[in-house]
Parts: structure tokens; C-alpha cells; sequence
């Protein structure tokens, strides 16, 4: 399919409706909870301790050289590791989240590629444009492919978690060219993202932040509660929680952040675009609160070529919560043993017994679809997969809740 094809479009009228009637109906209900706690103990929701020196870990060098950009007016952030004559790896953090997201992956790649972990627009140490349109998906993709091209290169490994990888989702529809590898960590294709939230909680705060204003006011409650909530894998008064708390202390630091999450449940990847031809890696933990597995299962769809790995033991942030694990998929598949050993191929010839019984557990609770994302699987491995009964028909031993 030529570039020039548009394959982001916006939903439905009717799915857009729905979106700004939930944001307003959220938006009044916080408002009242709010009022509620603030008449009960107006002390428990002042914003917190007031966060003027950055901890240690954001001024220190070990992990790379940090540095600056300015493309188009904007400045963005970031910091690089690793021979620059490598391939280039470029590392997108999610939400709430910037650059020091990937500590324990840097010093690992960097030993074999040139490294560098970007804070995106609105994070972090980069510009943090107030405006709703500054975040419009095209603005973005087009301020990253400058970004790569800014570096010296015109092909690179996207290595995106959460919202970065929501992002590298569409760069990799958009430009698929630029990206030689694409690494999606508990994150869904976006055409499934959206439907495969876990919680409740989750799905109203998506329309909340649709209010103005309000939502970047409520992060800030209780110094910053929203941060022990995204990261609570990090102990209480750990260094890296305090510097997660530093950059997230102004109320303008959410602005840009939250925008992102404005503009993206608005949009889609055209039903008609082909496949994703770029291999794609997706990585998630088995017990992610956040993403359910079913969706990221589903996203294989949208890839030509693909392989999934579920880290046990594992939540939304598997490249922090067991780095020595993650690690080691990343390595596997960046520097194959041999050659031949590359992710030409659709998917390993051998998947392990956890993986095919974590794909059999999210398919058998969405029998809507099950038979499906099997019949993908199957097709996918070259009938290696071939002997996965058919939904409706699985045996108690491999029963997701047995």
C-alpha cells in the first residue's frame, strides 16, 4: 500500500458522541467526590510536599549523556549511550513515565547498539506545549521521524511501553520504512487498546481526563497518590519513586501527558491498511492490571510477522519488575545466535508450553472471538500451533483458572 494512503482515521461519529457524554457524566461525578473529601478532611487533598531539587539519578551520567534538540520550536530531551556507529534502538516510556523508565535496559544495550531514550513531548525534560492540538497523533509521528532523522539515521528498533508503544503502533502502520524491529510492552494495538482495559477504574478515568483542567488538579492530590498507584512495584521512599514525584510535581507537567490520552481514543487504524510488515515483538506480564492478555493476543492480527513472549510474575511494568528476564527476550531477539535465527520468520518454531497455555487462557474468556485468534495463531506457525482445541471444546488441565 502506498505511504501516501491515509491509514489513521477518526472513529465513529457515534463512538466520538459516546466518549464526551462519559467524559462529562466522569467529570461531575469526580468534581462531587471531590468536594465530598474536601469537606470531610480538606488536608488530605492539598497537592503535597513541594519538590524543588531533582534526586541524584536524574543528574547522573552513568546511564548516558543526556542531551537536547530543538526541531520545529519544540526541545526535546533525551539521553544516549552506546557506539554511534551501532544501530540505533530508540526507547519511547509510557504513562506517567519518561526517560529513567529504561535504567535497566540502557547499560545492557548499550554495549551492543547505540541507545537512546527519549522523553516525548510533554514528559519529562523535553517542551510541554499546553495545547490539545500540540498532540495530535500526526504532529507526533512526524516530530519522532524527525527526531530519528536528527540522529543521523533513517532506520532504527522502536522499543515502546505503554503509551510509547500505543505510539509506535501507529508509527509502524504509518511509516513502517523507519522501523526495522518494533518491541510493544503491555500494550495492545490500538484498534483493540481501548476494548481491553481491565478495570473499571481505568475505563472512567479515560473519560475523565476528556474534562479540561480538572484532571491535571486531581493528580497532584495527596502528593502525587497517582504515582504510587502507576508504580507501586518502586518501595516507599525509593529514589527512583521521589524522582518519578520530582518531574511530576506542577500541575503543567500533566498537561501534556494527559493530552495524548485526548487525542488517541478518538482514532484508529483504517480496517483496510494491510498488516503490519515490520517483525513485531510483543512483551507482557502475565499479571498486568492494567491490559488484559486476550487484547494483546488479538493484536498478532494486525502483524505479518510476530512473536509473543508473557514474563510470569510480571504486572504492567515488565521491563522494571524483572529487568534480568526482560533482558534476555530483548537480547534473543536483537542478536539471534545465528543469522539465519532472525525475525524473518513469523514466529519461533517451538513455542514454550506458558505461551501457548497463556494464549489458550485470554482466548477461552473471549468466546466471542476465540476461534479467531486461533485460527491466526495456527495459520501464523505454520500448523505448529495445530493441535489447540477449538473454544468451547478445552480440557479442565489447561483451564485459565484451573
Amino acid at each position: 500500500m502506498p505511504k501516501e494512503i491515509c491509514r489513521i482515521q477518526y472513529v465513529s461519529v457515534l463512538d466520538s458522541i459516546k466518549i464526551h457524554v462519559l467524559s462529562f457524566v466522569f467529570g461531575i461525578w469526580v468534581i462531587f467526590k471531590k468536594l465530598a473529601k474536601w469537606f470531610w478532611d480538606p488536608k488530605k487533598t492539598n497537592s503535597g510536599l513541594q519538590r524543588d531539587n531533582p534526586p541524584s539519578c536524574l543528574v547522573d551520567t552513568s546511564l548516558g549523556q543526556h542531551k537536547y534538540v530543538k526541531l520545529k520550536g519544540i526541545k526535546f530531551h533525551y539521553v544516549e549511550s552506546g557506539p554511534k556507529d551501532q544501530p540505533l534502538i530508540l526507547l519511547l516510556h509510557g504513562f506517567p513515565d519518561f526517560w529513567l523508565s529504561w535504567r535497566y535496559q540502557i547499560p545492557v544495550l548499550s554495549q551492543h547498539f547505540r541507545v537512546v531514550a527519549l522523553d516525548l513531548k510533554g514528559f519529562g525534560d523535553s517542551d510541554k506545549p499546553v495545547w490539545r492540538t500540540s498532540y495530535k497523533i500526526d504532529k507526533i509521528l512526524k516530530e519522532i521521524e524527525d527526531f530519528v532523522h536528527a540522529l543521523g539515521v533513517f532506520e532504527c528498533t522502536i522499543m515502546g511501553h505503554d503509551l510509547g508503544a500505543l505510539i509506535g503502533w501507529y508509527l509502524v502502520h504509518h511509516n513502517p520504512s523507519l522501523v526495522k524491529k518494533f518491541f510493544a510492552i503491555a500494550c495492545p494495538h490500538p484498534n483493540v487498546y481501548w476494548q481491553n482495559l481491565t478495570s473499571t477504574r481505568s475505563y472512567q478515568w479515560l473519560n475523565f481526563v476528556q474534562v479540561p483542567y480538572l484532571p491535571e488538579i486531581d493528580a497532584l492530590k495527596e502528593d502525587v497518590k497517582i504515582i504510587n498507584q502507576y508504580h507501586k512495584h518502586l518501595p516507599a521512599n525509593d529514589i527512583y519513586l521521589e524522582a518519578y514525584k520530582y518531574t511530576y510535581s506542577r500541575q503543567e507537567d500533566w498537561t501534556g501527558p494527559i493530552n495524548y490520552y485526548r487525542n488517541l481514543p478518538f482514532l484508529k487504524i483504517n480496517e483496510e491498511s494491510e498488516n503490519v510488515p515490520t517483525p513485531v515483538i510483543l512483551i507482557t506480564g502475565n499479571k498486568d492490571k492494567l491490559v488484559k492478555l486476550e487484547g494483546i493476543v488479538k493484536s498478532t492480527e494486525f502483524c505479518e510477522r510476530f512473536y509473543m513472549k508473557i514474563i510470569d510474575g510480571c504486572e504492567h511494568f515488565p521491563h522494571q519488575e524483572d529487568p534480568k528476564s526482560f533482558n534476555k527476550v530483548l537480547m534473543k531477539y536483537l542478536m539471534p545466535k545465528k543469522s539465519s535465527e532472525s525475525l524473518d520468520r513469523t514466529i519461533e518454531k517451538s513455542p514454550s508450553k506458558r505461551l501457548v497455555q497463556g494464549i489458550l487462557g485470554a482466548v477461552s474468556t473471549t468466546m466471542k472471538y476465540g476461534n479467531n485468534v486461533i485460527d491466526n495463531v495456527q495459520k501464523r506457525t505454520n500448523e505448529v500451533v495445530g493441535n489447540i482445541p477449538t473454544m468451547g471444546m478445552l480440557p479442565s488441565y489447561i483451564h485459565p483458572n484451573s
